[in-house]
């Protein structure tokens, strides 16, 4: 994480140099390799600690060493060389970097499309020489290779990151990575239902553009589908398996990369440095707030939660996670441009900030930052689908705010919207063909159940009471890291700066549009709307903590006393999560726990018992205040590091209750049906298609025999065969999604393709080989055995007991 030349100082040790953007560092004596090479210490100890926890986890090192090369050449190196093309002078070499694996992710999938509408997989290794040759070739372009100006980031915010990256890894290792193989190894090996689909996807997008649904063979899948044309190049270029890429590289990498550019940018927009670390702390070490063990599936009181779905759960979501951040930044930064800097000036003037001397406001990317924000948007399209919304109306609300306050059109805004909706209307006309996946408008449709009084017994006040319980229940469980924009806002009177203003209306529209759009996947777009919350949230704390002009001794007190409480608040809800909420629903009474808000009592009544606190607190502290003059005008710097931490237990829980909970939706993955699909990917081309009987998952393995198919959720075929099957499971067939059916489309195909297992007739082999290009029969025994006819019309080619393959020739 170091960076190279002068040196940036330490949050609240101004210097000289402190006011000055992008000061000049042409007098200072050029450090020499020893110390060039401690510099980087923290991003090396973030990287051995991350190689040591995924060879903990039966990671190869032959798989680590071609990760690496991948990462290096296939992203860092090209994404680096342009973004610094793009960007007008440079800031810091962290800054570089994080920026351009950003951009080396959105130039891999141009070079996907080509490569893969080619047919040139084999030639996807050398993808990265269409940038490296002309950097080379091209005099102007050459100086790109060692630009000069870069600013040194301080020693403690280089190791602060590289610990937050190491909290990341240090996370993923004990919740994921060393509780699950990467693939298959017994017959009760247990894995997260969604990872197969994923990994159909990632094989798909090896061999089509664009993609298809490899459950039905030829159909088209109109999804954000980006990350798995990630997932494919990460295998071609690095000649990865793509299971050891889904259940070990990619994740950490990712969240790592979302990480770092997390701290860039909140050290970009704010001129704080220490913002960045902040926010990126409240990105991932901040869950939502809640007072329940353990809190599966069931417990998720209003939609996903952050940190388990980037870890394993949602690959989509974690890979959207760095595009959308970067994203913001440079939007930000246009909008930073547009007369921010004295706006913030003469804000921070006017309210004597006494942090002003800490600011250091980063150069302004230049006419660049455009083409960076188209490139942005259109990777981000399909990335995740809720990304684009949110940044438009974060857009739309910014615009909104400078016209009523300026009476101007801020054209700035005009330009940037315009570019970010011709994104949205790609992906929405081109990728999704305007489907909506069963998302509709209806407002308050996710959470009214919990104010639900169908009998009508409430009063109208209490039912008021309920309804307004429930909202501030919603804000508290997604939003409560949030809370430190409120002191900036407060101190600005709304003056804000435009890209606090976008900050701003991207925060408020994710919930927004949760509470409008009924559907689980709406909680998508509250995630969405966090980055640009945690910002402005990280941005407003740094300015209480510059103000407060806490002494060394009084930062050790502040930090001990934080994770002290986070401590005692996690021992807490570990061991006495059933009490409270046994005592808590009896307060209310609903000892029965029968009512429509039951689910949100324990947390409702958690956050006032620690309001109770708070204000005893504040109450004796200002009264120590009298005989501690250290004390004063520093409480609210101290209830507001309280408020901000209240929901980090939630990421040490989940890593305990990943020892000892199993986590809902983790269904049975024979290691005999992974052997067998593997075994037909080895023995077949890309364009064989593959039959099989097997339509459902079971969740205990059809342990009865006949049991009914009513899921239609079986992926595990292709999968690890990497090929489409004629009709495998068809439960995420954008079809259905938008139709709203359980029931497969074409029911003459489905009975074909059964027929040809059960009740096989040559005429019904010839048909499915000339017909629809199928090459193997893939029986599995345990939802129902072949018929014996099949030996003597395929040829048997593979048996391991529970799977049977047959050839058709």
């Amino acid at each position: 994480m170091g960076t190279t030349d002068s040196t940036a100082p330490a949050l609240g040790t101004p210097s000289a140099a402190e006011g000055r953007v992008g000061a000049s560092v042409s007098g200072t004596a050029r450090p020499g390799t020893g110390a060039r090479l401690v510099r980087f210490l923290p991003a090396l100890a973030a990287y051995a600690l991350l190689v040591a926890l995924l060879l903990a986890s039966d990671t190869s090192v032959s798989d680590v060493a071609r990760y690496t090369f991948y990462v290096l050449w296939g992203v860092l190196l090209p994404g680096t060389l342009v973004f610094r093309a793009l960007r007008r002078r440079p800031h810091t070499l962290v800054e570089d970097l994080a920026f351009g694996a950003v951009v080396g992710l959105v130039l891999e999938l141009a070079a996907w499309a080509v490569l893969v509408g080619l047919g040139l997989q084999s030639a996807a290794t050398a993808w990265p020489l269409a940038v490296v040759v002309p950097f080379l070739a091209v005099p102007r372009l050459r100086r790109h290779w060692f630009p000069r100006g870069y600013r040194r980031t301080s020693t403690g915010w280089n190791w602060s990151v590289a610990g937050i990256v190491g909290l990341t890894s240090a996370y993923l290792y004990a919740a994921v990575l060393s509780r699950n193989p990467i693939i298959p190894d017994t017959e009760t090996t247990r894995q997260y239902i969604d990872l197969p689909y994923l990994l159909s996807l990632a094989g798909n997008a090896k061999n089509n553009f664009p993609l298809t649904f490899p459950q039905a063979a030829g159909e088209p899948l109109h999804y954000h589908w980006f990350t798995f044309a990630h997932m494919a190049m990460t295998d071609l270029v690095g000649h990865i398996d793509l299971p050891v890429v889904q259940m070990r590289l990619m994740v950490p990498a990712l969240v790592a990369l979302a990480m770092v550019i997390t701290a860039v940018v909140g050290h970009r927009l704010s001129g704080r440095a220490w913002a960045g670390p902040v926010a990126a702390l409240l990105v991932f070490a901040v869950g939502e707030f809640n007072a329940v063990y353990p809190n599966n599936t069931p417990n998720w009181t209003f939609g996903a939660p952050l940190v388990p779905l980037m870890s394993w759960a949602s690959l989509s979501l974690t890979y959207s996670q760095p595009l959308l951040m970067a994203l913001i930044g440079v939007i930000a930064d246009v909008l930073r441009g547009r007369g921010d800097e004295d706006a913030s000036d003469a804000n921070e003037d006017a309210n004597g900030d006494a942090g002003g001397a800490a600011r250091d406001r980063a150069p302004l990317l230049g006419r660049g930052a455009y083409v960076l924000v188209a490139l942005f948007a259109l990777a981000s399209s399909a990335a995740k689908a809720s990304s684009l919304p949110v940044t438009l109306a974060g857009l739309a609300f910014a615009g909104l705010m400078v016209l009523i306050g300026t009476r101007r059109i801020p054209w700035a805004i005009v330009r940037l919207g315009a570019i970010v909706a011709g994104a949205q209307l790609f992906a929405t006309a081109v990728l999704f063909k305007f489907e909506s996946y069963g998302l509709e408008v209806v407002p308050f449709g996710n959470v009214q159940k919990y104010w639900a009084d169908p009998a009508h017994t409430r009063t109208a006040v209490t039912q008021a009471v309920v309804v307004a319980a429930t909202l501030i229940a919603f804000l508290l469980n997604h939003q409560l890291r949030l809370v430190g924009m409120v002191p900036l806002i407060w101190r600005r009177r709304l003056r804000l700066e435009q890209s606090q203003w976008f900050l701003l209306g991207g925060a408020l529209a994710g919930p927004a549009v949760y509470l409008v759009v009924n559907g689980f996947n709406a909680s998508y777009f509250t995630l969405a709307g966090l980055p640009f919350g945690v910002l402005l949230s990280a941005w407003g704390y740094c300015e209480v903590f510059e103000r407060a002009a806490l002494p060394a001794r009084g930062k050790v007190a502040l930090a001990v006393g934080t994770l002290s409480f986070v401590g005692l608040l996690t021992y807490g809800i570990y061991h006495y999560a059933g009490d409270w909420a046994t005592f808590a629903l009896k307060a209310v009474g609903d000892a029965k726990g029968t009512k429509s808000y039951t689910p949100l009592v324990p947390a409702l009544a958690a956050a006032a018992a620690l309001a109770a606190v708070a204000v005893v607190v504040g109450l004796l502290w200002r009264a120590a205040g009298r005989a501690l003059p250290g004390l004063r005008r520093r409480g609210g710097l101290v209830l507001l590091t309280g408020a901000l931490v209240a929901g980090a237990p939630s990421l040490l829980l989940d890593v305990q209750q990943s020892k000892h909970v199993a986590w809902d939706g983790a269904w049975p993955l024979p290691a005999g049906q992974v052997e067998a699909a593997r075994w037909v990917r080895a023995h077949s081309r890309p364009t064989d298609v593959l039959v099989t009987n097997d339509h459902c998952r079971s969740e205990n393995d059809w342990a009865v025999p006949g049991q009914n198919c009513w899921n239609s959720l079986s992926f595990w075929l292709s999968a690890y065969s990497e090929r489409s099957v004629l009709v495998e499971g068809w439960a995420y067939s954008p079809r259905l999604m938008s139709e709203k059916s359980a029931s497969f489309w074409d029911q003459p195909l489905l009975k074909l393709n059964d027929d040809a297992i059960h009740h096989p007739t040559a005429d019904i082999l010839r048909e499915l080989r000339d017909r629809y290009h199928v090459r193997y029969l893939v029986a599995d025994r345990k939802p129902a055995p072949e018929s014996p006819l099949l030996k003597s019309l395929a040829t048997p080619v593979f048996d391991n007991g529970r799977v049977a393959v047959y050839e058709l020739s």
